[in-house]
């Protein structure tokens, strides 16, 4: 019975492996296509994970971060790389809601201990972006023209 176990444990790796693939090079696509996009809030939203990813793995490695924000961060990482999510990916709008919400809270708990020129200086994408994220008002202290009545 044990050499029967051969051939499914080998079958199971390889699906296993293509799909991982599969998952790796979806993700590679949705990068290449994100920035493709022209400016606007589309690309806004295509840019904002990664982005997020890309600060967490940059703060991680500061030696300036604190430990509670760096597990924080790792959490982050984990919960947008997890294939286990609570809400389906395939469901349209709503499916990476569960990403996107997790990823903003614990990057706002981890920013409350990182220093300010820190965090900036990890943010890859457009700064407006981080600032909206944290709250922060806007840099010239009122509205921007584009959004003024």
């Amino acid at each position: 019975m044990a050499a029967a176990d051969g051939p499914v444990l080998t079958r199971l790796l390889w699906v296993a492996g293509i799909a991982l693939v599969l998952w790796m090079l979806s993700w590679l696509a949705m990068v290449v296509l994100a920035r493709r996009l022209p400016p606007g809030l589309l690309r806004d939203v295509a840019e904002f994970l990664p982005a997020c990813v890309t600060t967490a793995r940059r703060l991680r490695r500061d030696p300036r971060v604190p430990r509670r924000a760096k597990v924080a961060l790792v959490v982050a990482v984990a919960w947008v790389a997890s294939p286990i999510d609570l809400l389906p990916e395939f469901l349209p709008v709503i499916g990476p809601l569960d990403d996107v919400v997790a990823v903003v809270l614990l990057l706002r708990y981890a920013a409350r201990s990182v220093p300010r020129e820190i965090l900036l200086a990890a943010w890859p994408a457009d700064l407006r972006l981080l600032r909206r994220l944290l709250g922060d008002p806007e840099p010239s202290g009122g509205p921007r023209p584009d959004r003024a009545g």
